[in-house]
């Protein structure tokens, strides 16, 4: 399940789900003035959404309400689908890949193989190539989630509005990152309601420098893909 059970046991643990995302997430009028006070990224988005008082600033309250929306199906898509690590890599790999040739392919795997990094891939076609390295990135890959993001809190403290929202605002910041650094990246995600949970594997793709593959050599790809195993 690539770290899905133990998202999905944090977020229980944290009463995240208990709050019913979509009742949450919206009508946050009252729960605004109780917390205005609170320091962190929820803090701070829960004062954007005094914007939602205001005629001027109508475009920051919309795109703040389709990001509660997003983050919502991304956690929705988190427990329907589990392998939310797996798809998020498969995307990744299906546009680092996208234009190679299967003797570019063969090149990436070959040095690779030169530092025992092995791809298992049955047929060395492009879509499988795909699906093997997101395997063997997802169950080697050195990604410890730090799952305190997920509930904006400490422990002994009990999930407020504002923590709630500090998980959502964290996920909104990563997202629009990404969407300046790999718009096409951030597309793929976006297609599939996912470019709300990159912030999850966000450490990752930093320490590994993957958002550079969308231009890097073939010896690069292959460095990152190194790098996001061990």
């Amino acid at each position: 399940m690539y770290y899905s059970n133990e998202v999905i046991r944090y977020l229980q643990s944290n009463k995240i789900l208990a709050l019913k995302l979509d009742h949450a997430l919206t009508g946050v009028g009252k729960a605004v003035s109780n917390q205005i006070d609170t320091i962190g990224a929820g803090a701070k988005r829960a004062l954007f959404y005094t914007s939602c008082f205001t005629d001027e600033y109508q475009d920051v309250c919309q795109q703040q309400k389709i990001e509660d929306i997003r983050f919502k199906n991304g956690v929705i898509h988190l427990l329907k689908h589990g392998n939310f690590v797996y798809d998020m890599l498969k995307i990744y790999f299906e546009e680092i890949f996208k234009y190679k040739t299967s003797d570019q392919i063969d090149h990436i795997k070959k040095i690779l193989m030169a530092v025992n990094i092995h791809i298992a891939a049955s047929y060395l076609t492009k879509a499988g190539f795909v699906l093997a390295t997101a395997t063997s990135v997802a169950v080697g890959m050195n990604l410890k989630l730090d799952l305190s993001v997920l509930a904006g809190n400490t422990a002994g403290i009990t999930l407020t509005v504002a923590g709630l929202y500090g998980v959502v605002q964290k996920a909104a910041d990563s997202a629009h990152r990404l969407h300046f650094t790999y718009p096409v990246y951030y597309a793929a995600l976006y297609a599939q309601k996912l470019e709300m949970m990159y912030f999850l594997i966000e450490p990752l793709f930093e320490r590994a420098g993957a958002l550079k593959a969308q231009w890097a050599s073939h010896s690069d790809i292959a460095e990152i893909i190194t790098r996001m195993i061990r």
